[in-house]
């Protein structure tokens, strides 16, 4: 079916990366129509998060020719998204976001088909996320960053020569910003830094001593923050304190100005104190859309082959001027989530007190005192001595049932080693995989789940 003078206006420009060959392109692109239309049908993309970052995500992938995608994000709209998340219009307040994008980007964009999900990242099980081809990130926490690395690092298997099987990586591109600054960046579980290889990019989130909040506040902050921690449960004991709840907002902020008034200190605004008791931080309609471009260049890429993807952190800074800079770091081969770990071949009939006893025989581990936890769970604490003494009685049970009788794993354990007649703590990650059991071959899981 011949094309709409519409659908060949807006496959223009996509045409040009697409259908012509090029000098920086992946050694499996073939360029050409079918591959324009092989994008649109079979590449299956999932957004996490529809806030200022995940809007502009989901109308740039739309408009890059994706055709399948769903969107994750647990909040509702409030009349604070309005000035940067565009996609939402005032009768929106209170709806999920999640639903209303992709209602949005829908009818703006023809032949797209976006799948919403109300929820949080935690309640979609692992084979949810197995299904796509590509996880794009617009999140706004660490934490919920380090689950969905945990999760995509997962279905990653290495071979006999810890080598990552490439048709086992989950690609992820991330996208993060913050006032006038932002980064984009690709993540390539066993090939590139996962988010924990480079955990120590993100600045640790600023907190207040309370004897400085009590006894001597010098900025505007302070005082929210003694309002907020500290007179408010003096006076309201009991009673939770709710940010979203206009009345309880409306007290600390009153309560604050009573404190810098107090104590001389200029600054405390109603807007300030919502951005100290929320941790919000300003977002700037054009940070999100530059860094949103960056990523879903990137997912083009990483779907196409059209071009080599981005080595591999892009930072841009608009504060004064432009700046932009592409950092390729390095990744951490011993990270506990990546990397491929200590492989460890057990019998089946091994119990958990005789794998503590292999561990301190064993070449590349030489552990002492060994605690061992299975997907968070604990199967044996060495301390403190109540997690001891309720773990003890799977000392003498057989790993194999302990861990669910899986073919093959993922273990972490905790003890000391010795180094250069120094003892000290690690925390080491462990492939373990039982013998003689089906679906067990040389190649084994590296999850960080």
């Amino acid at each position: 079916m011949a094309e709409t003078p519409a659908q060949l206006s807006r496959s223009r420009d996509l045409d040009k990366l697409l259908l012509r060959p090029g000098n920086l392109i992946g050694a499996n692109f073939e360029p050409g129509e079918e591959l324009r239309d092989d994008i649109g049908k079979y590449a299956k993309v999932l957004v996490l998060g529809a806030g200022g970052l995940g809007c502009e995500l989901l109308k740039d992938l739309a408009l890059s020719g994706f055709q399948n995608l769903e969107v994750i994000d647990m909040d509702r709209i409030e009349v604070t998204n309005l000035n940067r998340q565009f996609l939402f219009r005032f009768e929106d307040v209170g709806k999920p976001k999640a639903e209303v994008a992709a209602k949005r980007v829908m009818e703006r964009v023809s032949g797209v088909n976006i799948k919403p999900h109300y929820c949080r990242i935690e309640d979609k099980e692992l084979d949810f996320y197995s299904d796509f081809s590509i996880i794009v990130l617009g999140l706004d926490s660490i934490e919920a960053r380090s689950y969905i690395n945990a999760v995509a690092c997962s279905f990653l298997e290495y071979d006999s020569d810890d080598n990552a099987r490439e048709e086992t990586i989950k690609p992820m591109v991330d996208g993060g910003t913050e006032g006038f600054k932002g980064h984009a960046r690709i993540i390539l579980p066993g090939v590139t830094p996962c988010f924990e290889c480079t955990i120590w990019l993100f600045p640790p989130q600023v907190k207040f001593p309370l004897c400085t909040l009590a006894e001597t506040p010098r900025t505007a902050a302070h005082c929210i923050e003694y309002a907020h921690l500290i007179k408010w449960d003096e006076v309201h004991s009991g009673k939770a304190f709710d940010p979203d709840e206009a009345e309880h907002m409306k007290w600390v902020y009153n309560e604050a100005v009573k404190r810098a008034v107090l104590f001389g200190i200029p600054g405390v605004t109603f807007s300030l104190t919502q951005g100290v008791v929320k941790n919000i931080i300003p977002a700037i309609a054009s940070t999100n859309a530059i860094i949103s471009a960056a990523c879903a260049l990137e997912t083009l890429k990483l779907a196409s082959g059209c071009s080599k993807t981005l080595s591999n952190y892009l930072t841009y800074n608009g504060a004064e001027g432009l700046h932009t800079k592409v950092t390729e770091f390095v990744r951490d081969k011993d990270c506990l989530v990546c990397g491929p770990g200590v492989l460890i071949e057990l019998e089946t009939s091994i119990t958990l007190q005789k794998f503590i006893d292999l561990l301190e025989e064993h070449p590349k581990l030489l552990l002492s005192k060994a605690s061992v936890t299975h997907q968070g769970n604990n199967l044996y604490m060495q301390a403190p001595p109540v997690l001891e003494e309720m773990t003890r009685s799977n000392l003498n049970q057989v790993l194999f049932d302990l861990m669910g009788k899986t073919a093959k794993s993922i273990l972490h354990v905790t003890g000391t080693t010795s180094k250069n007649d120094k003892k000290f703590s690690t925390l080491r990650k462990l492939r373990v995989v039982f013998k003689g059991v089906d679906g067990v071959t040389d190649m084994d899981t590296a999850g960080g789940a």
